[in-house]
């Protein structure tokens, strides 16, 4: 019989302090944990945070003081996990490097705090994060196994735009991937962070190595990503999670927005609780304190189709093939909706409550494609309360099926979770698709990295 798994990401924005947010991780681990998930997904720099609308006073030529103290804060909130500004490699997961004297371990206790949350909850944690090495930021990612701790990490190869003014290139050595059992399943996974999933060398490397659970942490909340996952999906013959956060103006730290500290606290509680979206391939609900609240699920009632029930305040109903399948002109002309749209089993959706959005589209504006969920267009606002990432994060299955999202415009979503994962579905899939085997005429193409193994690991 094939080990089933239950994968979950943490649909959740980064805290004003970095202690703050790793409280929120620990909490949202632990309720991981008591929905039965193994293995969770942090979205790209939850720790640390994804500086976003911030120009570090920087342009052609010039740098300001300004822009400068914005960078020392930033810099201070990162992530210090004992690694040397080259990368240690298997140095540092084994810990070998030298400890300062009197000192019990080197950096400042991140690396050892999310080992301790995955050892309590039994959880596997992967989680995005902004690391510190010398005089210099990262964005990278550690893979954190409840049994062995922290058994990899990689660094970004390639900031995005802006990113490269605060952020280094890491070392492609690091796109190795890392396995691990769980439950009787054997994982190959590995990251490729936001836009490096658009350098299709990059996602090879990964495809060589034989992944089977391939992780993409983003900042990215286009439509366009979405699509880019099936693709990776269909690929790779992997399942796909992508994690991406949802902020609000009023979340961003108060050296972004220029506010006081204290202000930027009251408008933020970061010890709130999560809001766990569960499902088998699908959404459903439970109950959470946070301010977007939704009650748990009823008992099942019987002769309900997956035994989904309808809590009150939430809206279940057919979709026509017409709202599966909005037609351009449908799309140009007509309202959006008013609420997120999740489907679950049987053509059904599942309606979150937002707030009640009937913007206008401007006539010179593409028509939007059809989403699983569809999200609203919020204009700029000087309350904080508009959107700078609507989130979009989604599981999808080895043959591009979307299994769970994507969600839009969902804050502090907690988990959304795909159950009864069956990691032989990848290699059904490899009967007719094996992009770096059967598929690959490696008689006549070859790819080489720097420093990688591109075999698949032992």
């Amino acid at each position: 019989m094939p080990q089933l798994l239950s994968l979950a990401i943490s649909q959740s924005h980064t805290a004003l302090t970095t202690s703050a947010t790793l409280s929120a991780l620990t909490s949202t681990a632990h309720e991981a944990a008591r929905q039965g998930v193994h293995l969770l997904l942090f979205p790209e720099a939850y720790l640390g945070g994804y500086p976003r609308t911030c120009n570090f006073g920087a342009t052609v030529g010039s740098r300001s003081d300004e822009g400068r103290e914005q960078f020392l804060q930033y810099f201070h909130n990162a992530i210090d996990l004992g690694d040397t500004p080259r990368g240690a490699g298997d140095d540092w997961v084994q810990r070998k490097l030298e400890v300062a004297k009197g000192q019990e371990y080197r950096g400042d206790g991140t690396r050892e705090e999310l080992e301790k949350v995955a050892r309590e909850t039994g959880v596997f944690l992967v989680v995005g994060l902004v690391e510190r090495a010398g005089g210099s930021l990262y964005c990278g990612v550690v893979y954190v196994c409840p049994r062995e701790g922290c058994i990899g990490k990689r660094r970004k190869v390639m900031p995005t735009g802006s990113e490269r003014l605060i952020w280094a290139q890491g070392s492609p050595s690091t796109l190795r991937a890392v396995t691990t059992t769980i439950a009787g399943a054997k994982l190959t996974l590995a990251a490729a962070i936001c836009w490096e999933n658009y350098m299709p060398l990059l996602r090879y490397s990964l495809y060589s190595q034989n992944v089977n659970l391939y992780l993409a942490p983003t900042a990215d909340a286009r439509d366009t990503w979405l699509p880019l996952m099936r693709t990776i999906a269909c690929e790779s013959r992997a399942y796909v999670l992508s994690a991406n956060q949802c902020v609000r103006r009023k979340h961003l730290p108060s050296w972004i927005l220029g506010v006081s500290p204290g202000k930027a606290a009251q408008e933020q509680d970061p010890t709130k609780k999560q809001l766990p979206i569960d499902s088998k391939y699908r959404e459903t609900t439970s109950t959470s304190t946070n301010d977007f609240s939704i009650p748990k699920t009823p008992p099942i009632a019987p002769n309900t189709p997956q035994g989904i029930a309808s809590p009150s305040p939430l809206h279940i109903g057919s979709i026509s093939s017409d709202d599966r399948h909005p037609s351009p002109l449908k799309q140009r002309s007509g309202r959006r909706r008013s609420s997120n749209l999740m489907p679950i089993p049987d053509n059904h959706f599942l309606a979150l409550p937002s707030e009640e959005a009937s913007v206008a589209e401007d006539a010179d504006e593409p028509p939007a494609k059809p989403q699983q969920s569809q999200p609203s267009t919020t204009n700029e606002s000087e309350d904080g309360e508009e959107f700078v990432s609507r989130g979009g994060s989604c599981i999808i299955g080895p043959t591009g099926d979307v299994l769970a999202g994507p969600l839009w415009e969902v804050e502090d979503a907690g988990l959304l979770i795909a159950r009864d994962i069956d990691f032989d579905d990848c290699e059904r899939g490899r009967l007719d698709l094996d992009v770096a085997g059967s598929y690959s005429r490696n008689d006549a193409f070859e790819l080489k990295v720097t420093g990688l193994d591109l075999n698949p690991p032992p």
